[in-house]
């Protein structure tokens, strides 16, 4: 991407923030216009898939636009999510600036792999779900590739590697696939958030936390051996690495910004995350070189996620064109019984996982029904109800898509088949969690009935 479109780019975020911040819709729109020419222009240089998702996102638009689907406003909202959803990874992607600054993310291995055997599973994955709340992909990046050093420089190779790989990143995977159950940074929290303003974080964590701590218990039954296999090739630190101390002070530093919007502003706690992580990054990296220079840096990284900024603003835009072409009485009467709620719980819950598995991604499927739920609410449908099995599905989908960036990435670094990950690594884990988690969801049910 040349550097006039890296500039547009990080143009367009700085005006989606600005548009939260003042309210001006207008604002809103324009970088999402900005967003979209910005990838057309660098088209030729987006992967295969972030490249059709694109496209097809706008040919879908197009249809629904030229068959009369679609209102002016839907057009206006079509380019404002657009913008939303790039500036929301690309906002929270400016934390990826800090790993290079500390040695603890550099050596997060050697950390994580103390103590005793048995809590290993337990600790990578919950680790790993607090330090992706703020990373995002950022995270998978940080484990795969420091794991991948740490192993050439152990000589660890053939069967032993596999184990370590297996081990390791799935559960930083199945970690990273807790954050739409518990945190506020997620993707899926903010779109379903975004969609039913009635709807917030917190009104969802109580239910999100216990579906985690299942999946939790569910990898580590299934897990915990491979983790004794590995215990004794690991190397034990003599001290915590430097900067520790630091990294976590900005960590508070950060968590405290968004709690202090949240109180003052009445952001939602995604939205929140999307002004405070790159302003306390920012601030941080211009204290320690002295110069404005770093915001190179800055542009540089906004644009190092153009593919999955790419393929988020494309799932906002086919989620509202696919949901303007859905007749709006199509779901109508469904919700009229608490055995039609369950239902349609459960089936948007299922569809999220089966989609991820035939190459679909779940921020695209959440998107489109995302689009669909203010009509259902205003029928009677409890939106926490929905919303907690969305979250649930979304996270199971986050370990069967092997088009997920995640998974992309775990299959890169790990040089391990995406298929390999998402099926074989995380197919029986996936068929144990998803009866136990219906069953949660009923329970969810009958309990706000």
């Amino acid at each position: 991407m040349s550097m006039a479109l890296q500039w547009v780019l990080t143009l367009a975020v700085l005006l989606e923030l600005l548009a939260i911040g003042s309210g001006v819709r207008t604002v809103s729109e324009i970088a999402g216009v900005l967003v979209v020419l910005a990838f057309l222009a660098a088209l030729p240089r987006l992967n295969g898939y972030a490249r059709f998702l694109f496209l097809l996102s706008l040919a879908a638009l197009m249809l629904a636009g030229s068959g009369g689907y679609l209102a002016p406003e839907q057009w206006f909202k079509a380019s404002s999510d657009a913008a939303f959803y790039a500036a929301f990874l690309g906002s929270l992607g400016m934390m990826q600036c800090l790993v290079r600054r500390f040695e603890v993310l550099r050596r997060i291995h050697d950390v994580l792999l103390g103590g005793r055997a048995l809590w290993l599973y337990p600790k990578y994955a919950l680790v790993s779900c607090g330090v992706a709340s703020v990373l995002s992909f950022g995270m998978m990046s940080v484990l795969c590739g420091t794991l991948s050093e740490t192993l050439r420089e152990r000589g660890i190779e053939g069967g032993s590697r596999l184990i370590w790989l297996r081990s390791v990143l799935i559960s930083a995977l199945r970690g990273f696939a807790l954050v739409p159950l518990v945190a506020p940074t997620s993707v899926a929290v903010a779109i379903l958030t975004r969609e039913l303003p009635q709807l917030s974080w917190s009104q969802l964590l109580p239910y999100g936390a216990v579906s985690a701590l299942l999946l939790v218990l569910i990898g580590w039954f299934l897990e915990h051996r491979r983790f004794r296999q590995i215990s004794g090739e690991r190397m034990a630190l003599d001290a915590w690495p430097t900067g520790t101390t630091k990294l976590l002070l900005l960590l508070i530093i950060v968590f405290t910004l968004m709690a202090l919007l949240v109180l003052l502003t009445g952001f939602k706690v995604s939205v929140a995350a999307m002004f405070a992580v790159p302003a306390v990054t920012l601030l941080y990296m211009t204290i320690e070189s002295g110069t404005l220079s770093v915001l190179d840096e800055a542009v540089g990284q906004v644009a190092g996620m153009a593919n999955e900024m790419a393929i988020f603003a494309a799932s906002a835009i086919l989620g509202v064109a696919l949901s303007a072409v859905i007749p709006a009485d199509a779901l109508h009467g469904v919700v009229d019984s608490g055995q039609g709620m369950f239902l349609l719980a459960v089936i948007g819950l299922l569809m999220l996982p089966l989609f991820s598995m035939l190459g679909v991604i779940p921020i695209t499927v959440l998107s489109v029904q995302a689009g669909l739920l203010p009509t259902l609410v205003a029928d009677g449908l409890d939106p926490l109800v929905i919303a907690v099995a969305l979250v649930i599905g979304f996270s199971l989908a986050m370990m069967l898509s092997p088009f997920g960036p995640s998974v992309m990435l775990l299959s890169r670094f790990g040089q391990v088949s995406r298929w390999i990950v998402a099926f074989r690594w995380n197919g029986v884990f996936v068929l144990i969690a998803l009866p136990a988690l219906a069953v949660w969801t009923a329970l969810v049910l009958v309990w706000l009935s």
